[in-house]
């Protein structure tokens, strides 16, 4: 069955949607526990990963590797649970987490300022002053790190499949329009995005194995995998570096072969392509 993310500002219902909707399909409702997973999968203290989805882009932009290593931990968090499929996804960017799956529904919530303000004030126990204040202040955070981590809008209604409005549904209404959606043949896993969940799902284990080891940590490259197979893209600045990709790849279950076509740059030029059968290169001088 589909795969469900709901986005929504703060307040807005979405997670009381995603409860609902989890009820009703029994699926599994994520929200913070693709955190703790990546947590307790890497190493990382949970903290510190919920900053990276969390602190606005000015906190990490002083700490741009380290921004991006978690991500792809909590990514490769939420790709394993998403395998399983039934699973309803309310944390952050879970639309562009998932991309490229078409049996992924991607749902956002929005509701007028009105019910913010007074969900925001019944749950926080905050003044009307000071609710207005903190969703502005969330809701500013969320679109400047879309904008800085994806380039993207966070309110484009060309991101959803259904941007849903339940000042007049309700949730209630808006969990049956979801309900159906669930069921319409155009979101209904296939073969073919059966395998492209899985390819994502591999591509994020060897992006967190490469990002978490020591020796392949600093490499740029970009990883796809399809069928087991899994082409790196990409430089490193030392031929040691570069030898230990496909070594580190190839130890993440899952994969059956590593292509690797990474190269080194000395000084601003870039060395010949790399190729496990290639003869040793020379460093520049030798």
């Amino acid at each position: 069955m589909a795969i469900i993310t709901i986005s929504r500002g703060t307040f807005a219902g979405g997670q009381a949607l995603a409860e609902l909707l989890a009820g009703r399909l029994g699926y599994e409702c994520v929200s913070r526990e693709v955190i703790y997973d990546a947590a307790n999968e890497y190493g990382i203290p949970a903290d510190r990963l919920a900053a990276a989805m969390e602190k606005p882009p000015s906190f990490w932009q002083q700490l741009t590797g380290e921004r991006s290593s978690y991500l792809n931990y909590v990514r490769a968090a939420l790709c394993e649970r998403a395998r399983s499929g039934k699973l309803v996804y309310h944390g952050h960017a879970g639309h562009l987490l998932l991309s490229g799956v078409s049996h992924v529904i991607r749902v956002r919530i929005i509701a007028d300022t009105e019910y913010r303000i007074r969900s925001a004030m019944e749950r926080q126990g905050l003044s009307r002053d000071e609710a207005i204040s903190y969703i502005k202040k969330v809701d500013k955070g969320r679109v400047k790190w879309t904008r800085f981590l994806y380039g993207v809008e966070w309110s484009d209604a060309s991101l959803y499949d259904a941007v849903l409005n339940i000042h007049h549904m309700g949730i209630e209404g808006a969990c049956q329009i979801v309900e159906e959606m669930v069921r319409l043949e155009g979101f209904q896993p296939t073969a073919e995005s059966l395998q492209a969940m899985e390819d994502l799902a591999l591509t994020c284990r060897v992006v967190a194995a490469l990002t978490r080891n020591e020796r392949t940590a600093s490499a740029e490259v970009k990883v796809e995998a399809h069928e087991g197979v899994v082409t790196i893209k990409g430089t490193t600045l030392a031929e040691k570096i570069m030898d230990a990709i496909p070594e580190v790849a190839s130890s993440v279950e899952g994969v059956k072969e590593v292509r690797s076509t990474v190269t080194v740059t000395y000084l601003g030029r870039i060395s010949d392509t790399y190729s496990p059968s290639a003869t040793p290169r020379r460093k520049p001088g030798q």
